[in-house]
């Protein structure tokens, strides 16, 4: 019974870990954390999309956070690690955290989703699922289910390649609870491939690429030199937000050009 009362006490402790870096790192684009115990202490991997927010100057918001989690959270002498993930629009975590961020400035649920649904797609996932229910549109609770691409359900693939996350939204309507399961590309396991086959194919290839090049090259030379100019100003244009809290604005505006489902079955009324 002890064994079983540890286990539900850590992952209650998570659980609530877990709700405080979604808040207290938000505009670092929090992703997730990973804990393992050692001898020398508990070593803490913060997975996030902006790693220099989390360490700030000197490293004075690393220092804040190991005095957080030894004193509020328990965790004896924490070594924290910030990890940068590669491609945030494929991390379940950022992506329910964004469209929670939507939802609570104002936007139409159905609106943000699209938007996501886009965002995540176009980035190189195999499939996605956007489930929205709680208080959606009025009094009554619903839900609605968007799903695009191939979505494993069950068994060791669905375990292996689906990224999960549930995030809560307050909106003056209620509770919006939002689920997203994300398929990726990139951790399917290729059954076989035949070797002769490959090497077959890297000898073909390998000329071909080394042609290519050369004439990028050469394309590449005459086109600086015809509009560096543009593509000075193009760069200058297309700033990078530097939080999260920027990106949900960046994001804002674009979505306003998407039409929704709705907007379309108007036009064609």
């Amino acid at each position: 019974m002890s064994s079983t009362k540890n286990v539900l006490k850590d992952n209650y402790n998570m659980m609530l870990l877990n709700d405080y870096l979604r808040k207290k790192i938000k505009d670092a684009g929090y992703a997730g954390v990973d804990i393992s115990k050692t001898p020398t202490g508990t070593r803490v991997a913060l997975h996030v999309t902006r790693p220099g927010i989390v360490i700030g100057r000197k490293g004075s918001g690393i220092r804040e956070l190991t005095e957080i989690l030894a004193k509020d959270f328990g965790l004896k002498n924490p070594q924290l690690s910030v990890v940068e993930i590669d491609h945030p629009e494929l991390s379940s975590s950022v992506m329910c955290n964004r469209l929670a961020s939507h939802i609570e400035r104002g936007t139409a649920f159905r609106r943000a989703t699209m938007w996501t649904l886009k965002q995540i797609m176009e980035n190189g996932a195999m499939g996605v699922q956007i489930t929205c229910s709680g208080k959606l549109r009025g009094d009554r609770s619903s839900f609605e289910k968007h799903t695009v691409g191939i979505l494993p359900r069950a068994g060791h693939h669905a375990e292996v390649i689906v990224n999960e996350d549930i995030v809560h939204v307050k909106t003056p309507m209620g509770l919006i609870g939002i689920r997203i399961r994300i398929a990726r590309k990139d951790k399917v396991v290729p059954e076989f491939e035949l070797k002769d086959m490959a090497t077959i194919k890297q000898k073909n290839v390998a000329p071909k690429v080394e042609e290519k090049e050369e004439a990028e090259e050469e394309k590449e030379i005459v086109i600086t030199e015809e509009i560096a100019e543009e593509i000075v100003a193009k760069e200058l244009e297309q700033k990078k937000p530097r939080t999260e809290t920027e990106q949900i604005l960046f994001e804002a505006e674009q979505m306003k050009s998407l039409e929704t489902l709705e907007e379309v079955e108007e036009k064609l009324k």
